[in-house]
């Protein structure tokens, strides 16, 4: 049986339908909301789990499970009730940490792009934990997971370490199941919506001039490519570490419409407006993950290209009666 934290939100029940269609055993937690709801309405039978009762289950299972994803978090960048965020983010990571030390389990957990800030450093995913350090999130949910990424190099750099322990810095991720998120949700669903509003997509205009005016870059992963990489790590138990998980070629606003358009068979119509002035000082123009470390820990399978993950995104849920997986 495999525990899934945060197992009816957008990366987590994409993680509950890869584990039920191979047959395994599950256990969900964080799932008190009509809109989550749906994103497992198709699985189970699972045990559903109470958050408050979370780790009184974990220490009082007789057989641990087989592996605990971690993908429970308040995850809103633009959260900003710091006790809250730090309680979910930090606190309950680091307790999930210790019982599964104790009980010798496995444990993936959500780590974030949003660790890395503007990009003014880099992205690079080296374990130095002086190089972590140096890292200055934008936002309380960018720190909440620096802090854990740095708590988790420190245990385990002691010998108080799950026997397998893996910190995923998700970039940009798109696909079915993200609907609840609203306006935190990727721009794949809200372009799609704006074209069949509109007949057109609004892009901010650039105010840097390296950039043109949707010329700005993300590293767009699909939530398929996260998957097959968590099923990969419990599969290579040998592998630890802090990994980005993203494609490794970020790809602009432009070409992300572009996409969207072509999946819809409409004529490209693109509106340039400006950025507004209480995000134009913390706007990243450029995100691409660095995933030599990745690659050299084994993990050979091609990521879905933006063309293809767009297109199916659309075609096989945002335009059918049942956009979910």
């Amino acid at each position: 049986m495999y525990l899934v934290t945060g197992g009816a939100g957008f990366i987590g029940s994409n993680i509950v339908a890869a584990l039920a269609e191979r047959g395994d055993m599950l256990a969900i937690c964080d799932f008190d909301d009509e809109e989550l709801a749906r994103n497992i309405a198709k699985r189970g039978p699972f045990h559903i789990i109470a958050p408050d009762h979370l780790l009184d289950w974990l220490a009082g299972q007789k057989t641990p499970p087989a592996a605990v994803f971690h993908m429970g978090a308040i995850s809103s960048t633009v959260e900003r009730d710091v006790d809250r965020v730090m309680r979910n983010n930090y606190l309950l990571s680091v307790r999930l940490w210790d019982l599964c030390a104790a009980l010798a389990v496995p444990f993936i957990y959500a780590s974030s792009a949003a660790t890395y800030g503007a990009g003014e450093r880099g992205f690079d995913d080296s374990n130095d934990a002086a190089l972590q350090a140096g890292l200055r999130p934008l936002n309380p949910y960018g720190w909440s997971k620096l802090l854990f990424d740095r708590a988790a190099l420190q245990m385990a750099a002691t010998g108080h370490a799950p026997p397998q322990w893996a910190g995923l810095r998700f970039f940009n991720v798109y696909g079915p199941n993200e609907y609840h998120k609203g306006g935190q949700c990727s721009v794949v669903p809200q372009f799609w919506q704006q074209i069949r509003e509109t007949g057109g997509v609004r892009l901010f205009k650039s105010h840097d001039p390296d950039y043109v005016d949707g010329g700005q870059l993300r590293d767009f992963v699909h939530v398929s490519d996260t998957v097959s990489v968590m099923l990969w790590l419990v599969e290579n138990p040998e592998v630890s570490g802090i990994f980005n998980l993203g494609t490794g070629a970020a790809r602009s606003f432009d070409e992300m419409a572009a996409a969207i358009f072509a999946a819809m068979g409409e004529t490209p119509k693109i509106n340039y407006v400006d950025m507004p002035n209480t995000v134009r000082n913390q706007y990243q123009y450029f995100t691409e993950a660095r995933i030599d470390r990745l690659r050299a820990a084994g993990y050979d399978r091609p990521f879905t290209s933006l063309e293809e993950g767009v297109r199916s995104y659309v075609r096989s849920f945002l335009e059918t009666n049942d956009p979910y997986v």
